[in-house]
């Protein structure tokens, strides 16, 4: 007989022990303290450490309440492992849930201890705003606009124009949101294109986006998702008084209307809506106000269908990019005319609520306005050539 004893298998505790290098990082950036910040990086990447330095003084005069990371995936190889993590955080009165960006980190290991050697967006990701530069902070009585290479006096006339897109949308929503909004304004459209994560090109002559995670269907509503509002300074800054209101009301009645738009909730009706209240109590005519498609209306072409999703992608022909929101605008404005603005809102919370898109608005054009998808369609034509003719 023959005996023997072996090594129980060691305990993989990478991801723990990489949960705690950045534990330690959010810690001091919530306490202002650069030596902490700094320490989570690998002594060797000099790069890395200069750029760190930096970003953290941009991070200066930023109110957080919150900062952390959460690991999602460690892969380790010796020494070295990459991490996919998910910064998580907050801005003080202002998110009521936390905004999240997805990193990818790099790392390797010194007596027993991970450090960070390497800092990227992960997929489809972008910069934040602190990796371009040092950050303006302007507070308006509804509104917090956050601008890198802008002059103060401005970042204060956007926070003017959002002030005033606050209450519009509180009046043209008519349910309960946090009734404030964040702006951020990039030095330049290529600056907006990188804190996107996207080509420039697709943002040309958009004056601002909005940018938020869509809340899960949830017929309360859920707490609102944090949203940012980004600004193209190069297309906002040509905009007259008019101009940046639609916009800024625009851009805030999506911020209002996050907790109840989900992946049920078709473009035409979340951008259209946006536009309603925009418009709303401006006086605008149509005729002005959707050039696009009166042109085409003019021509004969009188759309055959309301848009689709497809016809919102920004950096294709921006003529029937005109035409998609000019045409989810009317739609939402034949409800608000037809059925009233208190059904208007009941439709968009119903068609978000709903689980998935198969059958959401087919559903509550049902129950909440009595009326078919082909019904609707006919209306909305010829509401579209009445008021554009």
């Amino acid at each position: 007989m023959t005996g023997g004893c072996a090594d129980a298998p060691r305990r993989d505790t990478t991801g723990r022990d990489v949960q705690r290098t950045l534990d330690a990082r959010a810690a001091a950036v919530l306490r202002h303290d650069e030596a902490g910040y700094l320490a989570a990086l690998d002594p060797s990447a000099r790069q890395l450490k200069a750029a760190a330095r930096a970003e953290f003084a941009n991070l200066a005069e930023v109110p957080l309440s919150s900062w952390e990371y959460r690991l999602t995936g460690v892969r380790r190889s010796g020494v070295r492992a990459t991490a996919d993590v998910e910064l998580r955080y907050r801005l003080d009165g202002y998110d009521p849930s936390p905004v999240t960006a997805e990193r990818r980190l790099e790392l390797a290991e010194r007596n027993g201890r991970w450090h960070i050697t390497a800092d990227r967006p992960g997929r489809g990701g972008g910069q934040q705003l602190w990796q371009q530069g040092d950050i303006e902070v302007v507070r308006g009585t509804h509104s917090l606009v956050l601008g890198v290479g802008q002059e103060p006096a401005w970042l204060r006339r956007i926070a003017s124009d959002a002030d005033r897109a606050v209450p519009a949308v509180s009046a043209a929503w008519g349910g309960a949101w946090a009734g404030r909004v964040v702006v951020v304004v990039p030095a330049s459209l290529d600056a907006m294109g990188r804190l996107l994560g996207a080509p420039a090109a697709e943002y040309r002559g958009i004056a601002a986006v909005t940018t938020g995670r869509a809340a899960a269907p949830d017929k309360g509503g859920g707490p609102a998702p944090a949203d940012r509002v980004t600004v193209n300074p190069e297309a906002y800054e040509v905009l007259g008084d008019l101009g940046r209101r639609v916009v800024l009301t625009h851009e805030t009645a999506h911020v209002a209307t996050r907790a109840h738009t989900s992946a049920a909730t078709p473009l035409w009706l979340s951008e259209g809506f946006a536009d309603w209240a925009a418009y709303r109590g401006t006086g605008r005519d149509p005729r002005r106000a959707a050039p696009e498609l009166r042109r085409a209306v003019l021509r004969g072409e009188l759309p055959a269908a309301l848009p689709t999703d497809a016809d919102f992608r920004f950096g294709g022909d921006a003529r029937a990019l005109g035409r998609a929101y000019e045409g989810g605008w009317l739609a939402c404005e034949l409800i608000a005319d037809r059925w009233g603005e208190e059904r208007l809102r009941a439709f968009y919370r119903t068609v978000g609520a709903s689980g998935e898109r198969d059958g959401a608005v087919e559903s509550a054009l049902d129950e909440v306005l009595g009326t078919s998808p082909e019904r609707f369609t006919a209306d909305w034509r010829e509401y579209v050539r009445e008021r554009l003719e």
